[in-house]
């Protein structure tokens, strides 16, 4: 049984810090394409952050250069370390995962086959 499993969020103010973790479960970990989800209410589902398979990143332009992605395949764990926090990274996050494309260029969540159940990250002004 597939299992993506978040954790790390919380209520932080602006300019602070987070790490958000996925733990999957239940797939070959490594196989698969990941990336990081956020909805704020009223507001669509956006991309945050990407990883292929090979370790390669992308970004959110919101997000460039304030928020990364990572991997450890060892420990079948997705991380998303989000720094210089502003009230508009306000949302839920979600880490997804999908395996239908060679090069993981997917960017809409449409794409995405496997979610986990989301954390909150609050960010005061």
């Amino acid at each position: 049984q597939v299992q993506l499993v978040e954790s790390g969020g919380g209520s932080v103010q602006a300019g602070g810090s987070l790490r958000l973790s996925c733990a999957a479960s239940g797939f070959t970990y490594s196989r698969y394409c990941m990336a990081w989800f956020r909805q704020a209410p009223g507001k669509e589902r956006e991309g945050v952050g990407f990883i292929d398979r090979d370790g390669n990143t992308r970004y959110a332009d919101s997000v460039k250069g304030r928020f990364t992605i990572s991997k450890d395949n060892a420990k079948s764990t997705l991380y998303l370390q989000m720094n210089n926090l502003k009230p508009e990274d306000t949302a839920m996050y979600y880490c997804a995962a999908e395996s239908f494309r060679a090069d993981c260029s997917a960017t809409s969540g449409h794409d995405y086959n496997y979610w986990g159940q989301g954390t909150q990250v609050t960010v005061s002004s």
